[in-house]
């Protein structure tokens, strides 16, 4: 994604934070370059003038040396020096899945800062439009999952009213309403199903007790994909291959059972898109293939930046046999939303 030359200063300092992002920066990195973005935004334009003519964007609170000077070049009409450095070193994600990516309409699994993301819906979707995306879905944790700010049932109905106006602004792109639901213990899912029948794509994942025996994992998971409201069954391993959380093994499941039941019963296996996950690992994708599974290839971003990662998930798709074909996110946004609805009967 890249801004014409001599973006505002807002948008300057947003974009830094997307090309930080694309590159896998630490978050308070990021953060530096976000908050000074809000700073920017929340000026009055007489107090804007005001800085720009005095050169005083360092006596504002959260704004530093590097972000003022930012400011200070953008407000003048200039690419910033470091804007333009990050333009420059970025460089092609996964090309190898080009090809797939090209085909891609959408992405399927994101977060906004309602639950564990860190920027708003507004910016989130704003970007993925601006990435080339004809929808994307907001798919925010279901409530159980408080270390993810997961959506009680009124926080989440209140995101709907949001999302509709954000869609009369951003059409004809258009933002798919959703949820990450939790598998729960017994197999059933983390919201009233009621609920989960009005959205358009429910993204079910486990995301407690990994570490269950085979048997356990396995009634759990194909209970969940059963329900005729689950359209994804998100990062089915659990794994984490690198990154600041550690490393952790794949949970225990049958992945022929699991996948049969996800071919039975129309829910496309996630091949999730984050480079600590690479989930599934290759030879389960191999297995899915082989069992006449669909897939849905998502970033599962919580920054703006980390929307860009899809290639990651494409490139892994392509070199273990997925066709284009069976990638519910390369289906234009009408046939998407008829086979949810066909599923959910």
């Amino acid at each position: 994604m890249t801004a014409a030359a001599g973006p505002g200063p807002v948008a300057a300092l947003r974009e830094v934070g997307f090309w930080l992002e694309r590159d896998r920066a630490e978050t308070h990195r990021v953060k530096a370059y976000r908050r000074a973005a809000d700073v920017v935004e929340g000026l009055s334009r007489a107090e804007y003038a005001t800085r720009a003519a005095e050169h005083s964007w360092r006596e504002l609170a959260g704004i530093g040396p590097k972000t003022a000077a930012i400011i200070e070049q953008a407000a003048a009409g200039a690419v910033p020096d470091y804007l333009a450095e990050l333009r420059a070193a970025a460089e092609p994600i996964a090309p190898a899945g080009d090809a797939l990516r090209g085909l891609l309409r959408g992405d399927l699994h994101t977060h906004s800062d309602w639950s564990d993301g860190g920027s708003p819906i507004a910016e989130m979707m704003g970007v993925a439009a601006a990435l080339g995306h004809e929808y994307c879905a907001l798919t925010d944790h279901s409530p159980r999952l408080k270390v993810a700010n997961g959506l009680s049932v009124e926080r989440l109905l209140r995101q709907l009213d949001v999302i509709a106006e954000l869609n009369e602004r951003l059409a004809p792109f258009r933002i798919l309403t959703g949820i990450e639901v939790d598998i729960l213990a017994d197999g059933t899912l983390d919201q009233h199903a009621e609920l989960l029948e009005r959205l358009d794509i429910v993204v079910a994942s486990v995301h407690s007790r990994l570490r269950d025996d085979s048997a356990t994992m396995t009634e759990r998971m194909v209970y969940a994909v059963a329900d005729p409201n689950v359209d994804i069954l998100g990062h089915c391993t659990g794994r984490l291959v690198e990154g600041s959380r550690g490393t952790r093994p794949e949970s225990s499941f049958d992945a022929q059972l699991v996948f049969e039941a996800c071919r039975r019963y129309g829910t496309a296996v996630e091949i999730n898109s984050r480079p600590e996950r690479r989930d599934p690992p290759g030879r389960l994708i191999e297995l899915a293939v082989e069992m006449d599974c669909l897939f849905s290839i998502d970033t599962d971003a919580h920054a703006p930046g980390q929307l860009a990662w899809q290639g990651y998930g494409c490139e892994r798709a392509l070199a273990h046999g997925v066709t284009a074909e069976r990638v519910i996110d390369t289906w234009p946004v009408d046939e998407l939303l008829a086979w949810t609805r066909e599923s959910t009967g």
